[in-house]
């Protein structure tokens, strides 16, 4: 029986060199109120959505010119590219799975010819006078460390036959990644992972995740994480 993968990436930290959405707001925003926001959000004292709706409020009017710049000035891990040749050759539907915003992530990938890749994130817009308003779609009262709630979408995207693998480094990959099957971290979810004594993949790039991903691919028999399955099926029982 064939083996098949589903692929969920971080965008922030993972795909880009740079949390887009923390230096974004570093940037155009007031540091020291957003380097506030930023420890409560990390010490769970306030909610993902919390954090985005004070982040914005610290910026005020924005000059989109000045924002646009500075989004085109951010770099992704090249080896990215990598990992979405090797899925679109193997037949691998790869999600990309965020907590930012699709307003820097759209414009991110196209200027990296980035094209077809499934997102699921939060929405940013902004009105006439240039006030940056957050919008959350996939909100999960549930998932409070990510507004866009990432877990759902794994669940909604793969079946029980499926093998699921996570590639993230941050607070809001902390919760979902214990969702899947395999998970590559780096960074803070690498230390949740030894902390917490989740089985995971250290990476440091995306060359690393294709090497092990082949290896994966080529095994007889692989064994998907039994606490993964156990949290899965928890959710299946409540929905």
């Amino acid at each position: 029986m064939e083996k098949i993968f589903k692929i969920f990436v971080d965008f922030d930290g993972t795909i880009t060199k740079v949390d887009v959405g923390d230096s974004l707001f570093s940037q155009f925003g007031n540091k020291e109120e957003v380097d506030k926001i930023i420890s409560k959000l990390l010490d769970d004292e306030i909610s993902a959505k919390q954090s985005w709706i004070s982040l914005c409020k610290t910026v005020g009017k924005v000059d989109k010119q000045k924002l646009d710049a500075y989004v085109d000035s951010i770099e992704i891990d090249e080896t990215f590219h990598i990992l979405v040749d090797y899925c679109i050759k193997n037949k691998i539907e790869l999600f990309v799975l965020s907590d930012g915003f699709d307003y820097y992530i759209e414009r991110i990938f196209k200027k990296e010819n980035l094209s077809g890749i499934k997102v699921y994130s939060n929405k940013l817009t902004f009105t006439d006078d240039g006030s940056m308003i957050p919008v959350f779609p996939y909100l999960d009262a549930d998932c409070t460390s990510s507004a866009n709630c990432k877990r759902n979408h794994i669940i909604n995207h793969s079946s029980d036959d499926d093998y699921t693998v996570f590639i993230g480094d941050g607070n809001s990959d902390k919760y979902t990644a214990q969702f899947c099957d395999f998970i590559f971290a780096k960074d803070d979810l690498l230390k949740f992972c030894e902390r917490e004594r989740i089985t995971y993949f250290p990476f440091t790039n995306f060359n690393d995740v294709v090497t092990k991903l082949g290896q994966l691919q080529s095994k007889k028999r692989l064994k998907k994480r039994h606490q993964a399955e156990l949290k899965r099926k928890e959710i299946y029982t409540i929905e």
